[in-house]
């Protein structure tokens, strides 16, 4: 009885891969009999196609997917059986993007470059990411070749250019239908070689199941494309209702790409990084992404330390950083910009009529470009390149429009973790000067009766080493608007890095400000001064858009963080205009709708105090204000735009070293734009970055 049972189900999955040509009976599948497949992804590319840096019109050899196809090419010589899938945030985040969606949006005619690659890499699947949202439902609609189903969001019609293989998300649905706005998962059938138990070789049919899942916090933060047209399932419900719908309908192994990290706080569905609770659920795998960091550790000579974030994991949750286990499930993220490739190698058994993974022959690896001997680099196909040659020269002639205007000095972010504003107040002096306008010109009432409550900014260092050693700001000074440093199209993209955040101001009192701040805050260490251990000033460069750099005219508002407390109590002498700021002070904050929104929980900022809703992207807001400068016959210089510094370190004498980690070779940078505690420059480490010891005393 047995023996019929199996052979059913043999013939049932023979079924179901009728259609690519196989035959419809297919033999018994022995007992015992064992497959090995390699799931491979990427995630995060952000549209860096190939390795160059669009902001500082260079190679960069550190990312770029013409690289990972290199590995990927290389794991599926070693893995015959595989499955190549991404997990999102593929269409946003370089100057190419910008273009075919903004300045010179793509046709439905044509396809985008990274789509271009990726297809001739012929990936089996792919999910969605947060960012596949920013430049709007229509958008998303062409470049993807599906009709949303929602109400005024309309697919030109005939075939527009798309992804070739399938695309899945399992847990957003259109508010009008109810219905998930793509496939909701995709069974993939695959013929694989697999070993009997007598060590003969056989085929056997292979259903791989995916799902995909995005942070439900996408409502929050591209509400103003989003609001009433979809709504988001929390991960795990998602999973609980679409898992036994794969199983049902014949998945052997099932994978979820999940585009959140590993929180392992009690499970909510407004989640952001829910990750870890889909290990419950019934999957076979996980691929996750969002947060931009490697899992399992990397495996290559000196790579292991490149992430230490994930130390911080309780005691009591079940992850295996090392070997890339989450409670039992094989997972791997593969960082970002095509800098890993992440392989889950597992192997099933053929036990009691279906396929059993097997945890102990079963490794995970988020590979890197230097992963034959960590130091030799992978080299870039050059299949890759010719297929988006056009867009590439497009990009660069995009990046070199000149903006009419120069600086003195060079803005940059090698240092903002220690005081260096040079990249990030004049971000905030175009945000102040848009709220101020914004409000003074205003007709409404209810705005009209601020105008005489304090505007300060805030802004983030967004590229200041989340991605790695080259993910800097760094805009060179130019001695005048003719000269080719002058600045360009690609200067404020590399000053504000997200053209999909739009400008918002919040209305909020003393005590906001000074949880915000210290919300900001934790984002530094907790330095022991008696340790003559070497610290880390910041542990995990991972969030580093989260730390808020404050700003008022004239440098009016200031304080000081003191990095030897527990995070919530490190703000000291917060003043504005030489007065201590007191709880029920009036402050209009000028930030981006994420912050606005809830983005980074900051206590009470959650939507609530919002005042302002802004139709221009924060990107736009530095461009034109950097415009209107120049048609006044104004410069930006050092004295005027990158030097006041709002905070400071609390000083405090350390017994051992503390260090920040930047790129290589700016200690002269540091030391020339005034930031004095930086001490000296320590050896280069395997992840490309440099120590850099900061003296707390000064």
């Amino acid at each position: 009885m047995k023996t019929n049972w199996i052979m059913l189900a043999a013939l049932a999955s023979a079924g179901l891969v009728g259609c690519n040509g196989s035959s419809n009976t297919a033999p018994a599948i022995p007992e015992g009999t064992t497959v090995t497949v390699a799931l491979l992804e990427t995630t995060d590319i952000h549209s860096n196609v190939l390795s160059y840096n669009y902001y500082a019109l260079a190679e960069d050899t550190s990312l770029g997917l013409e690289r990972t196809s290199t590995l990927i090419q290389a794991a599926r010589a070693e893995n015959p059986n595989n499955v190549l899938l991404d997990d999102g945030d593929v269409i946003q985040g370089t100057l190419l993007a910008d273009l075919q969606a903004v300045a010179a949006p793509v046709p439905c005619s044509g396809t985008l470059a990274v789509h271009k690659a990726m297809n001739a890499l012929k990936y089996d699947a792919g999910g969605m990411g947060n960012h596949e949202f920013n430049y709007g439902l229509p958008y998303l609609s062409q470049i993807t070749n599906t009709d949303f189903g929602i109400p005024g969001v309309a697919k030109p019609t005939g075939t527009c250019g798309a992804p070739a293989f399938p695309s899945v998300l399992s847990n957003v649905v259109g508010v009008s239908s109810g219905k998930p706005i793509f496939q909701p998962y995709t069974l993939l059938p695959r013929d694989f070689a697999a070993t009997a138990p007598d060590g003969s070789k056989l085929t056997v049919k292979i259903n791989v199941g995916v799902l995909s899942f995005v942070p439900p916090q996408i409502l929050e933060w591209d509400q103003k494309v989003l609001a009433g047209k979809v709504s988001v399932t929390g991960v795990q419900e998602a999973a609980k209702q679409y898992v036994p719908e794969l199983r049902n309908k014949g998945a052997d192994l099932v994978v979820a790409l999940s585009h959140g990290g590993l929180d392992t706080s009690p499970y909510s569905p407004k989640m952001e990084n829910g990750s870890y609770h889909l290990t419950s659920t019934g999957i076979d795998a996980l691929m996750i992404g969002h947060s931009h960091l490697i899992f399992p550790k990397g495996k290559e000579t000196g790579a292991a330390a490149l992430d230490a974030s994930f130390a911080a994991f309780p005691a009591s949750a079940k992850i295996d950083a090392v070997n890339g286990f989450v409670n039992g499930v094989p997972t791997v993220m593969a960082q970002s910009w095509g800098r890993r490739l992440g392989i889950i190698k597992l192997t099933m058994a053929y036990q009691g009529g279906k396929w059993v993974v097997q945890p102990a022959k079963t490794t995970v690896e988020s590979r890197g470009f230097k992963y034959t001997d960590g130091k030799t680099l992978v080299n870039a196909d050059p299949a890759i390149a010719p297929l988006v040659a056009t867009e590439h020269a497009a990009t660069i002639a995009y990046a070199k429009q000149p903006l009419g205007i120069s600086t003195d000095f060079e803005m940059s972010a090698y240092f903002a973790l220690v005081g260096d504003v040079s990249a990030i107040q004049l971000v905030n002096q175009a945000q102040l000067d848009y709220v101020k306008n914004f409000i003074a010109t205003s007709t409404d009432a209810t705005l009209s009766s601020y105008k005489n409550i304090p505007v300060i900014s805030c802004s983030a260092p967004f590229k200041a080493g989340r991605n790695g050693p080259s993910d800097f700001t760094d805009v060179a000074a130019g001695a005048s608007p003719a000269a080719p440093v002058g600045l360009q199209v690609r200067n404020p993209g590399d000053l504000y890095l997200y053209s999909n955040n739009n400008l918002q101001a919040v209305k909020i009192k003393g005590a906001d400000l000074k949880a915000w701040l210290e919300t900001s805050a934790k984002q530094f260490n907790q330095i022991d001064p008696a340790s003559s251990a070497e610290q880390d000033l910041v542990p995990s460069y991972g969030t580093i858009y989260n730390y808020d750099v404050f700003y008022a005219e004239n440098n009016a508002l200031t304080y000081q963080i003191d990095v030897t407390k527990k995070p919530g109590s490190r703000i000291v002498n917060l003043t504005y205009k030489g007065a201590a700021v007191a709880d029920g002070d009036d402050f209009i904050v000028a930030t981006n709708d994420y912050r606005a929104g809830g983005g980074g929980a900051v206590p009470g900022i959650d939507g609530s105090k919002t005042i302002i809703k802004s139709p221009d992207a924060n990107q736009a807001v530095v461009s034109n204000y950097l415009a209107s400068l120049s048609t006044k016959g104004g410069k930006v210089t050092l004295a005027n735009n990158g030097s006041a510094r709002s905070w400071s370190f609390v000083k405090t004498a350390t017994a051992g070293p503390v260090i920040l980690r930047s790129a290589p070779g700016h200690l002269a940078l540091a030391q020339g734009s005034g930031i004095t505690n930086v001490a000296a420059e320590g050896g280069l480490e395997a992840s490309g970055f440099a120590k850099y010891r900061i003296d707390l005393s000064k």
